[in-house]
């Protein structure tokens, strides 16, 4: 059997987070600097007769039912779209939290979508994969592109920021899952002025003043319903080297940034090492597919 593609479908972080509207249909309305991790999910695909998937790694069990899961939803939506009739194999290595605010599974869907549009040799250009992306989730778009972008709308609003910061991030959950909706359904704060995306992001120093700037305006929701938020950023604001500490979209991971890649790993170690129950890990910052 020949080898299989493998895709990267890299955790999405939520740099800042801020809520300037609603529309009728109450759909929040965001603003937000994204990044994208080196570490993330997998996708192993091969051709086959028809479609399957496996799904495995240590965030694989709340995913076994595959009919589901978006990865399977975007190879038969993609499949449909572009009459095609061959199917495929599809491994998921599973290591992005479930409900963890780290768009896990629409990172997931996106690097479907990309690989089997090579599997398949689909002659659809950037602008309609985009198009079907959006019908799979508001994240999906930004997760096709796995590179630093300016978000508003609803998140589909994508525009591609240069950032040349380097940067280490530690990565931090207290071990439960929290619904995106419960958290908007809670969310009471004031909406904020939307404003334009950088040219770029030239330095760590120019980052860290971008977020500083600005906050993750779901985290008071977010930690009415899970106290444990301010355990988890308390304890990586009194880190070694954080330079600061932020909840990642609607949690409950949260995030601290730092200038080496030593000091997030020990950070990381000794985060792990005082909450043992609590999942962490330090990682670098993923290029542009």
């Amino acid at each position: 059997m020949s080898d299989p593609l493998r895709i990267a479908a890299p955790a999405k972080l939520n740099l800042f987070l801020q809520v300037t509207g609603r529309r009728p249909d109450n759909y929040h309305l965001l603003e937000s600097l994204v990044a994208f991790t080196d570490f993330g999910d997998t996708l192993e695909i091969r051709p086959a007769d028809d479609i399957s998937l496996t799904v495995e790694g240590p965030f694989s069990a709340p995913l076994q039912d595959s009919g589901q899961n978006l990865v399977m939803q975007a190879a038969e939506l993609l499949r449909a779209e572009a009459g095609v009739k061959d199917g495929a194999q599809i491994v998921l290595s599973k290591h992005i939290p479930i409900a963890a605010g780290l768009g896990g599974g629409s990172a997931d869907a996106a690097a479907a979508l990309r690989g089997l549009r090579a599997l398949w040799n689909i002659a659809i250009d950037n602008e309609d994969l985009h198009r079907l992306a959006l019908t799979l989730g508001s994240d999906v778009p930004a997760c096709l592109l796995s590179q630093p972008l300016w978000l508003q709308g609803t998140g589909d609003e994508v525009t591609p920021v240069p950032m040349h910061a380097e940067a280490w991030a530690v990565l931090v959950n207290p071990g439960l899952p929290l619904a995106t909706a419960d958290v908007f359904g809670r969310f009471s704060g004031v909406f904020a002025a939307a404003s334009d995306a950088p040219e770029a992001i030239d330095s760590l120093d120019d980052l860290a003043m971008l977020i500083q700037l600005r906050q993750n305006a779901l985290t008071p929701a977010a930690a009415a319903l899970m106290p444990a938020i301010n355990d988890v950023l308390a304890a990586i604001r009194n880190s070694s080297g954080c330079l600061l500490a932020r909840m990642s979209g609607s949690g409950a991971t949260c995030f601290g940034l730092y200038a080496s890649e030593a000091s997030a790993r020990m950070a990381a170690e000794t985060i792990h090492g005082k909450h043992p129950g609590w999942w962490c890990v330090s990682t670098g910052f993923h290029e542009a597919q």
